[in-house]
């Protein structure tokens, strides 16, 4: 899209997809983001970088999004908001806080014209046009799992846990602050380029033998430059084992597999083949070189030889994963590009002239929303 609108343009939605760590940002109907952001506002109050997703209360959140916003139209996407669409691509069981805070930063101080909010797992699925799938979004605060049967949410299958990108960073400063690496180079962009550029998921064989005790011929270590002052050896450990906690035995069974698992056997038994058969992996923390293989690894080996999900599953199974199309960082929000591209948002987004009569957004688990859409 050029720099300039003429008034014969039909002007294109803007999509959002703001996480706890990076917002993707970009126009509908687009293939990919224009800018991938860090989701960090400076305060136009005392000039100090905050994450904007970091509050007190709902008039300082509603601050920060204002100020937020201001730098993603007018400094990344250079529109003006005002009459414009907006998608919003969003957690079904994120904070209503958040979404109520948006929708006000959004309609009564930019004036937009509409808010389409998409489900985040049901959306990263669309992007396959497959209407069935369990959709894993390992994010940098929390991994979600959440099974979509001919594109309807299971909500009741839902399943999180607490690993994520920010765990991974943890477990590395961790390894490195042991081999002597001063704390003061560890900072959070530090971690994540070692995770980024030196870390892989190891195989299943090779982790076996490191949850015995007998750990194999570790990979090369890399010599890691830290802002020109200092030269780090990262480990061929620390290498291959940093995303391990995402793959602990416990006696939670809460690791990645599990936690797939149970999401798929909460759901009715005659859908689990589906489900079994179309697994998802999206998020920033599902780059990492060798995740799938390893977790197609691990779940055939629980599926053979534990008694529960043996007797589960009823009888021989093989898991099947998708690949994304394009990365797996910006899934979700290409999901919002696409369905903003549609009529769907003519019929599903939420006016600015119906947000004015109740100043709210209607709640799917709301009775009376639900009553009032006759639905």
């Amino acid at each position: 899209m050029p720099l300039y609108e003429t008034v014969m343009q039909e002007k294109p939605p803007v999509v959002l997809d703001i996480g706890t760590a990076y917002t993707k940002l970009g126009f509908a109907a687009e293939a990919y983001p224009r800018k991938i952001i860090s989701s960090e506002v400076i305060l136009s109050s005392n000039g100090r970088t905050k994450n904007v997703l970091e509050y007190k209360n709902a008039n300082d959140l509603y601050d920060q999004l204002v100020d937020f916003l201001q730098m993603i139209f007018f400094k990344h996407l250079l529109v003006i908001p005002k009459e414009r669409k907006i998608v919003i691509v969003e957690n079904v069981v994120g904070q209503t806080i958040i979404r109520e805070t948006l929708a006000r930063a959004l309609f009564r101080h930019y004036e937009v014209s509409s808010i389409m909010f998409v489900p985040l797992h049901m959306i990263a699925l669309a992007t396959l046009a497959v209407p069935t799938g369990v959709v894993v979004d390992m994010g940098y605060t929390e991994t979600t799992v959440m099974p979509v049967y001919s594109r309807v949410q299971i909500l009741r299958a839902f399943q999180d846990q607490s690993y994520g990108g920010r765990a991974v960073h943890a477990e590395i400063k961790r390894q490195l602050l042991e081999v002597g690496v001063k704390e003061k180079y560890l900072t959070e962009f530090i971690l994540e380029d070692i995770k980024v550029r030196t870390c892989f998921v190891t195989t299943f064989e090779r982790a076996k033998l490191y949850r015995k005790g007998q750990a194999p011929v570790a990979p090369p270590s890399i010599e890691y430059p830290i802002n020109g002052e200092e030269i780090v050896t990262i480990p061929g450990r620390l290498r291959e084992t940093a995303f391990e906690i995402m793959f602990e035995e416990s006696n939670d069974r809460d690791s990645l597999p599990h936690l797939i698992f149970r999401s798929i056997l909460n759901c009715p038994v005659d859908v689990r083949r589906s489900l079994i058969e179309n697994i998802f992996v999206v998020g920033g923390s599902a780059i990492i070189m060798g995740l799938l293989a390893r977790l197609k690894s691990e779940m055939q080996f629980l599926a053979e030889k534990d008694e529960e999900y043996k007797v589960k599953l009823c009888g021989d199974i093989k898991f099947k994963f998708h690949k994304t199309i394009g990365r797996e960082n910006f899934t979700a929000w290409l999901g919002g590009s696409l369905c903003g591209g549609t009529d769907l948002i003519q019929s599903h987004s939420l006016t600015k002239e119906a947000y004015v009569k109740t100043d709210r957004v209607p709640d799917w688990i709301s009775l009376a929303d639900k009553r009032s859409t006759g639905s």
